[in-house]
C-alpha cells in the first residue's frame, strides 16, 4: 500500500503514482529506454473531499487506469507522481 503523503489535494483532486513502466513486451523482447510508453495505471496516494454534490470515489489504495496525458506530473519528497481530476481516471481495477 501506498504510503501517507502530507499532500491534501482540493476538491475533486487525486494523487496518483504511476505504476512502473513494462521492461519486457509478453513475448520475452526487452524494450529500451526510448521506447518505453508513458504508463496508464496507477495507485491513489490521496484524493480530495470532492466537490460540493460529488464526493471522490476512489479512495487511497485504489488501482486505477487513466488517460495517456491525464494528470501533472509532480514531484513530492523525491517521488514521481501524478495529480488529476477525478473525471480523468477511467476505471477502478
Amino acid at each position: 500500500m501506498a504510503k501517507k503523503t502530507t499532500v491534501t489535494p482540493l476538491h475533486d483532486r487525486v494523487i496518483v503514482k504511476p505504476a512502473a513502466a513494462e521492461e519486457k513486451t509478453a513475448g520475452g523482447i526487452i524494450i529500451p529506454d526510448t521506447a518505453k510508453e508513458k504508463p496508464q495505471r496507477g495507485t491513489v496516494v490521496a484524493a480530495g473531499p470532492g466537490k460540493k454534490d460529488e464526493p471522490v470515489t476512489v479512495k487511497p489504495g485504489d488501482t486505477v487506469l487513466y488517460g495517456k496525458y491525464a494528470g501533472t506530473e509532480i514531484q513530492i519528497d523525491g517521488e514521481d507522481l501524478l495529480i488529476m481530476r477525478e473525471s480523468d481516471i477511467l476505471a477502478i481495477v
